[in-house]
């Protein structure tokens, strides 16, 4: 890898804008390329940001010999796909959230990318905010015992509109998918897998989950409460109880500025930890820590884990009978 790496985007919405302006946050970052099978969407946000190629087609954009890493951004029934032209050509990749539609997409993109030995991530950009280095460091401390339960939630209210990504379930729609697995990622990198799911929804017109609970019993008698909605405005912190005390991250936990250590005996601790920006740096930080390092998986999010994840959350829908387009092939 050279000094400064060179990075690509495919998909040029909304959130790939977040990703692009977050790179400057970078010094050792810089944008080269953007693709879209939008050519005017693409040229705009190349041309925003600085990077000097666009290209209005993903066959074209992974042909491009400046980029060294990609971050797909397109919507999720679609990472699939990009995922494999990306890693096919070469490219080392961090995949936008939620990983793929179901665990056997994720079982095969995770499967290509160690026949090929390239570095790839699920964009799960909560873990690396500085709030969440801190939270893992107290709880290895033991700063609140032995952690028993997690208590998340991440709700908000959407305009009704069924053809949108949110509500369509040909898009992949719905609360797990776009919000829920924050929830659960966030409670398998406290306790790990679960051992049990009891699971139900809410369901709209259109067929996707409007709201969603999880109840996720794990090892050693621990336990998360979890809950999402795309329809319905909530608190949208995490709690997390030990033996010794509680640790709350405040709101909006998934990229959270402050945290407060709770215990049962003595005083609170806050502590605030402001960033500039969306976010998105600190992840793409670590992608390009892990490939100067030579990794082809993240120590903070590896690749097993994302296939946990979407185990879990293929198990909850499941019991709802939510079936997508996507999912011609069966979960495992």
């Amino acid at each position: 890898m050279t000094d400064t790496i060179h990075w690509g985007i495919l998909g040029a919405g909304r959130i790939a804008r977040k990703f692009a302006a977050s790179l400057r946050e970078l010094p050792e970052a810089k944008l080269v390329a953007v693709g879209s099978q939008d050519a005017a969407r693409a040229q705009s946000l190349a041309e925003e940001f600085g990077a000097p190629h666009w290209h209005a087609s993903y066959q074209a954009f992974v042909q491009d010999p400046t980029v060294q890493v990609v971050y797909v951004a397109t919507r999720h029934p679609a990472h699939l796909e990009a995922m494999q032209l990306c890693l096919n050509a070469g490219k080392a990749v961090l995949c936008e959230k939620p990983f793929t539609i179901n665990a056997a997409e994720a079982a095969a993109a995770i499967a290509l990318a160690r026949q090929r030995k390239l570095f790839l991530m699920e964009a799960m950009w909560m873990r690396f905010f500085p709030v969440m280095e801190r939270a893992r460091e107290m709880l290895a401390q033991g700063r609140i015992g032995e952690p028993q339960s997690l208590q998340v939630d991440f709700g908000f209210r959407t305009e009704w509109n069924p053809e949108g990504r949110l509500l369509n379930r040909a898009l992949g729609g719905g609360a797990l998918l776009d919000v829920g697995v924050y929830v659960v990622s966030l409670s398998s990198m406290l306790f790990g897998p679960p051992v049990h799911i009891t699971s139900d929804a809410v369901m709209g017109p259109t067929g996707v989950d409007e709201a969603c609970g999880l109840l996720l019993r794990h090892s050693q008698g621990r336990f998360s409460i979890l809950s999402a909605a795309i329809r319905t405005e909530t608190r949208k912190e995490a709690v997390l109880c030990g033996t010794k005390g509680r640790l709350e991250i405040h709101a909006p936990f998934w990229k959270a500025s402050a945290l407060a250590l709770v215990p049962l005996q003595g005083e609170t601790e806050r502590v605030e930890l402001p960033y500039s920006g969306s976010g998105y740096q600190f992840e793409a930080a670590h992608v390009m820590r892990c490939l100067r390092e030579g990794r082809t998986e993240s120590p903070v999010m590896p690749l097993d884990e994302t296939l946990s994840i979407m185990k879990t959350l293929d198990a909850a829908r499941a019991s709802w009978g939510l079936v997508y387009p996507g999912d011609s092939q069966k979960p495992e």
